[in-house]
């Protein structure tokens, strides 16, 4: 059974950073496509970086040059570096991971089967 938990997310000020991670347990972490999506309220959740299994990476624009999405095979975690935040990006922000082949970088919602529960980031102006 796969099993995805975040951690790092809290409050922080209009300019500020916040680092968040995802530890994943249960599956052959070093395959797959794995990603960072976030939901505010209101709003359909959205894809926000994914990084394939060959460390490929792809952003969405809102967060291009301010966000770094990393993983560690080694420790089975996923992190997001989230720099220059702004109100807009606040959200719960949910880590998610799949078998991808070829489409990592388009962060399909659906191409993902497990998500982990989400961390709450509040970013005040």
């Amino acid at each position: 059974q796969v099993h995805l938990a975040e951690s790092g997310g809290g409050s922080v000020q209009a300019g500020g950073s916040l680092r968040i991670s995802c530890v994943v347990s249960g599956y052959t972490f070093s395959s797959y496509c794995l990603g960072w999506f976030r939901q505010a309220p209101g709003k359909e959740r959205e894809g926000v970086a994914s990084i394939d299994n060959d460390g490929s990476t792809s952003y969405a624009d809102s967060v291009k040059g301010r966000f770094t999405i990393s993983r560690d095979n080694g420790k089975k975690s996923l992190y997001l570096e989230m720099n220059s935040l702004k109100p807009e990006d606040t959200a719960k922000y949910y880590c998610a991971a799949d078998w991808v082949p070829g489409y990592c970088y388009r962060m399909g919602i659906s191409d993902f089967g497990y998500w982990g529960q989400g961390t709450q980031v509040t970013v005040s102006s």
